[in-house]
This record gives C-alpha cells, structure tokens and sequence, in this order.
C-alpha cells in the first residue's frame, strides 16, 4: 500500500542526535576544569536519580508548576553534583550555569549516522518536515549548531506545546503547524511508548528506529522498525 504522506516529524535524542559522551563524564571533566575532583561513574548514578525525581515532581520541565525550563536544568545539575559529595554553593552556581550553556552546543551533541543524508533526501522528496521532541526552548539553537535546523518547517518541543510525548495533544499541534491529517503524517522515533505507540495513537504513521540486535522490546511490525534512519527512504518514498 503507497502510504500519501505529507509530512513527517521527528523525533531527535538518539534519532538524530546523541551525546558525544554520558553525562556523568562531562559533568566531571567540566568539574574537573574548575578544580574539582567527581567521579565520572558517581555523577552519572546521581543525575540519572535526580533527573528522575525532578521529571516526576516537575514534568515537562516544571510547565505550569512556575519553573523555567533553565532553572529547572540549574536544579538538576546541582542537585546532581551536591549528591556526588560538592557541598560548595558558588561552585554548584558557576558550573550549573555553564553546563546549562555547554549543553546548547554540538561541543556535547553529535549528528547520528544517516541522519542528514535521510533529512536531505527527504526533503528532496519533497515532505514538510517538523521536530517533535520532549526536549525545552534550547533545542532550536542545538539544532542550528549541528547544522540539521534548515531541514524543518518547525521545531516543536514539549516546553512550548505544553504537553510531552506521550500526550497526544502535542502530535495534534504538529499535524496543525505541518498542515496535515493525521493519515498523511507519520513520525519517526526511538521510544517504542512515547514515539511509536504515542503517534500511532493520534492517528498517524510511525516508524520505529530500532538498530539491529536492539531487540527485546514489544512487538512492531517489521514494516515499521528501521534498523537505521537510511532504511526509511524505502518505506515512504512517494
């Protein structure tokens, strides 16, 4: 069946960027240039905890809570380091601040592989394109430094919708912004709930990136598992 697709949206932690490194190493190398001894292993337990606690007390970047997505991050990342042992207040300051800076920057993000070649060509194909991401405002400048933003209409984050993947209110924005009905979209993701499943639900296609001998999640149809971003050109082209 030729799926009549008009607009494809995406999503872009590890599906078209990832960390150069965990956060726990450049946290510590970060801490390193400011004098300070952490454990890379330490501060990566510690933010995964409370990254955790932070998004279930405050979701979606504390939105309607009366939280700043930057102060939400500041928190975090000092939350983060006072559980790996840095009891020194100015010290959390300087380096919460300019962690929440290096992290707008491809200096800790990298493009995957395939990625801006896929972008590329399916833009030559013609397809509105769109960001779909629960990610907060930093994301277009990120976007921009790793030299993918031109390939989208609109940059679509959950800080601005108001609502996070799974929430289908934010697929709902996007079909807007993008012009489309549900049927004629379909979005492309790693998360099997809040991408796969969380489009799906709002009526949309969804292909999930799933690299090979990434198994051991639900069940999808071989037809809509990418085993790389490249394998998507056979499924949509037009």
């Amino acid at each position: 069946a030729m799926l009549r697709l008009r607009l494809l949206t995406w999503d872009v932690k590890d599906t078209l960027l990832r960390l150069r490194q965990p956060v726990g190493h450049s946290y510590a190398a970060e801490a390193r240039a400011q004098g300070l001894q952490v454990q890379p292993e330490a501060l990566g337990r510690a933010f995964r905890e409370v990254y955790g606690a932070q998004s279930r007390r405050f979701p979606n970047y504390g939105h309607g809570q009366g939280l700043s997505s930057r102060q939400w991050w500041l928190d975090v990342v000092k939350q983060s380091f006072r559980l790996s042992g840095v009891q020194d207040e100015a010290a959390l300051t300087k380096l919460a601040e300019k962690l929440y800076r290096d992290y707008c920057s491809s200096h800790n993000w990298e493009v995957l592989p395939g990625a801006a070649e896929t972008l590329s060509r399916c833009r030559q194909l013609g397809f509105c394109m769109g960001v779909v991401s629960n990610f907060d405002s930093r994301l277009e400048v990120i976007l921009s430094q790793c030299s993918l933003r031109h390939h989208f209409e609109f940059v679509l984050t959950s800080e601005a919708a108001g609502f996070a993947k799974p929430d289908g209110r934010i697929f709902e924005q996007a079909l807007r912004l993008g012009g489309a009905r549900p049927e004629q979209a379909a979005h492309i993701g790693d998360d099997y709930s809040r991408d796969y499943r969380a489009a799906r639900a709002a009526g949309m296609h969804s292909f999930l990136l799933r690299p090979a001998g990434q198994g051991g999640g639900p069940e999808v149809p071989p037809e809509h598992v990418l085993p790389t971003l490249g394998h998507l050109l056979a499924r949509i082209e037009k």
